[in-house]
């Protein structure tokens, strides 16, 4: 039953007042690639937080040729530049992980502060005084392929935030991407101090949505790097970006609403671990950071749901830690690999598999999109070459306890492809420890 609200009496209407001027948004010709279409089982339509186009884009009136838009369908990590888009497929394969490297460092490292009240002002006057300088806009511009064989221009916008003082930049994978997955022809970086530098892509995350840019600069303003893995539900969280791509350096709070979200997309695309947040992220916020009340960075803000207010995601900064390292070390982005199917231990499927144990990471196996079976281990994989079996419970990872907590994928996160770990495994009633050497992830999952 739903109440309906009493009618007030009518009362004189009041004279009129000046209206302020307003920005005009006019939209461009759509251009809708086949994969935009969605899905006939589409979970909740989510749209990249970059100006994307395939549906409804609109060109900012003071910044000619930023395409934005609204992507149909569950389309959450879909990268565009202005007419187009790419699809981050991300399977809950084992693989999942960070690829830190031994010895390296990221300057300027702080813990989370402790969780504030949400009018504590003074908090965010702070962090975003000390952050504004190290975020940064970044102009992607590049071409894709028509249906026709034709080539069609493609411009778009997102933000990023510097991490080193040596030009390194952290972004979105579709900041700078085109809509055919190439890697944008031209990138222009411009810092809030008004100058623009020349960015080249270092490399491409082959797990997330994340990517590494690199300016020739020197001393530039750099992000404190915080925690994601101490954050709060409930404490303070600020966002700052280039909404749809002309308004530089804008501040945003709200909390941590909910961590460890999971989001299928499609049959083949899930996105874990995320964090979700009420503080107002919109198309060109790609790329930025989310901060704590310490003025850390413990996010980058990646995806809004389309159709609701106050649901944005961020990618945890400790996902984006180890590619962070690589690249200040010069090695290529590189992801570990396991090499397994498997799901989440909760209540629901202890009782329906008449399970033993109330957590860990359940061997079994899956199915593609069109149906097809897929094993539980990979052949050839390191899970494979250590001797793990389908119906195998992974319980630990050396001796961190896996569960809908502290997930599987996100618990590999802190390894790098080449390291040895050790595995606890209950295989029927028996109790047993496991080394699996990892293997690096193939771009092509």
């Amino acid at each position: 039953m739903t109440d309906q609200p009493t009618t007030p009496e009518p009362s004189p209407e009041p004279e009129p007042e000046p209206q302020a001027e307003t920005v005009a948004y006019s939209p461009i010709p759509e251009h809708r690639p086949a994969w935009a279409s969605p899905p006939l089982d589409a979970s909740p339509a989510l749209e990249p937080v970059m100006p994307i186009g395939p549906v409804v884009p609109v060109r900012s009136a003071n910044r000619g040729g930023v395409g934005m838009g609204t992507i149909l369908g569950a389309a959450l990590l879909s990268a565009v530049l202005a007419s187009g888009g790419t699809v981050l497929v991300l399977e809950g394969t084992g693989a999942i992980g960070h690829a830190g490297s031994p010895g390296s460092s990221i300057p300027g490292v702080s813990s989370s502060g402790a969780p504030v009240a949400i009018d504590d002002s003074s908090a965010v006057v702070s962090a975003a005084a000390n952050v504004s300088p190290a975020v940064v806009r970044i102009t992607a511009t590049g071409a894709t392929t028509d249906p026709l064989g034709g080539t069609v221009p493609e411009t778009g916008v997102g933000s990023g935030v510097i991490y080193d003082k040596a030009g390194w930049i952290l972004t979105n994978r579709h900041v700078v991407l085109t809509s055919d997955n190439q890697v944008a022809s031209e990138l222009t970086v411009e810092l809030k101090d008004g100058r623009d530098l020349t960015g080249t892509v270092y490399g491409i995350d082959t797990l997330t949505d994340l990517a590494i840019v690199k300016v020739d600069a020197t001393d530039l303003p750099a992000a404190p790097i915080g925690k994601s893995a101490d954050i709060k539900v409930g404490q303070l969280a600020i966002a700052i970006g280039s909404p749809l791509g002309t308004y530089t350096n804008t501040v945003t709070t709200g909390i941590i609403s909910a961590t460890g979200r999971t989001v299928d997309i499609s049959a083949t695309v899930h996105l874990t671990n995320l964090i979700q947040t009420d503080a107002a992220i919109n198309p060109g916020n790609s790329g930025g950071p989310l901060l704590d009340a310490s003025g850390a960075v413990i996010g980058i803000n990646t995806a809004v749901e389309r159709d609701s207010t106050g649901i944005g995601f961020a990618i945890p900064i400790d996902i984006a830690r180890p590619i962070m390292a690589q690249a200040l070390a010069g090695q290529p982005l590189a992801r570990p690999y396991v090499g397994i199917r498997y799901e989440m231990i909760d209540a629901k499927l202890k009782a329906d598999k008449h399970l033993t144990v109330d957590q860990g990471a359940l061997i079994g196996p899956s199915t593609d999109a069109a149906g097809a079976p897929l094993p539980a281990i990979t052949p050839d994989s390191p899970a494979a070459a250590a001797g793990l079996k389908d119906g195998d419970i992974i319980t630990a990872i050396e001796g961190q306890p896996v569960d809908t907590e502290h997930p599987l994928d996100a618990l590999l996160s802190g390894y790098a492809p080449g390291q040895t770990v050790k595995l606890d495994v209950l295989r029927g009633t028996t109790q047993m420890t496991i080394s699996v050497t990892l293997g690096t992830r193939p771009s092509n999952l």
